[in-house]
């Protein structure tokens, strides 16, 4: 379980083909010495298994695997080395919760359609998977490249969210361009809520 508060970009270091894994190595600013075995790291978004870590080149480092189920609704699979990602490490009980409810369970991809820069600020316009779409409401939550954000906007399928400076500053956001995808996952209270009315019809 998450926040959507991120608190490391990591940068991939290697990306390995091993059959339908992938395994990625990333450099990272938490102590390895802190990290368990097979904890749970949000890496831009989707939840991963830590399978090994290390020391080496002056930074600290952690292994994951990415399965074919994964490298088919994210966009882990276009990571390379020299892809900067979000990292969060998982909640802790009397951790304070700053975003909202994350699970790293990624529902798909959703496209940057527009980015206007202002007074230190960006808006993001983006275009939600048409599955999904319905489960976007505006100034609800939406977790995006594991970001925990607010909806703006919503027209159809296509929603906007505000970046403040600080966030661009300790993210990726700074970097995002139109026509870069990102992994989004929905609000768990919306997708519960609607299951419920669905249950009842």
């Amino acid at each position: 379980m998450f926040t959507g508060i991120i608190t490391d970009v990591g940068e991939v270091r290697s990306v390995e083909t091993r059959g339908e894994l992938k395994r990625v190595r990333i450099n990272c600013a938490y102590d390895v010495a802190t990290i368990d075995m097979g904890a749970s790291i949000a890496c831009g978004g989707p939840c991963l298994t830590v399978v090994a870590k290390g020391f080496e080149d002056g930074a600290n480092w952690f292994e994951v695997d990415a399965a074919a189920e994964t490298l088919a609704l994210t966009n882990v699979g276009r990571w390379a080395p020299g892809s900067r990602i979000n990292l969060e490490r998982s909640l802790r009980i009397g951790d304070e919760l700053g975003g909202h409810i994350v699970t790293g369970h990624v529902d798909g991809m959703a496209e940057i359609l527009d980015v206007r820069p202002f007074d230190g600020m960006a808006r993001y316009e983006i275009r939600a998977p048409r599955a999904i779409a319905r489960f976007i409401a505006q100034k609800g939550s939406v977790c995006l490249d594991g970001t925990s954000l607010t909806v703006n906007t919503v027209e159809d399928d296509v929603f906007s969210v505000l970046l403040i400076p600080h966030t661009l500053s300790v993210t990726t956001w700074g970097q995002c361009k139109v026509g870069d995808f990102l992994n989004i996952e929905i609000d768990l209270m919306a997708r519960y809520a609607a299951r419920l009315v669905e249950a009842k019809v």
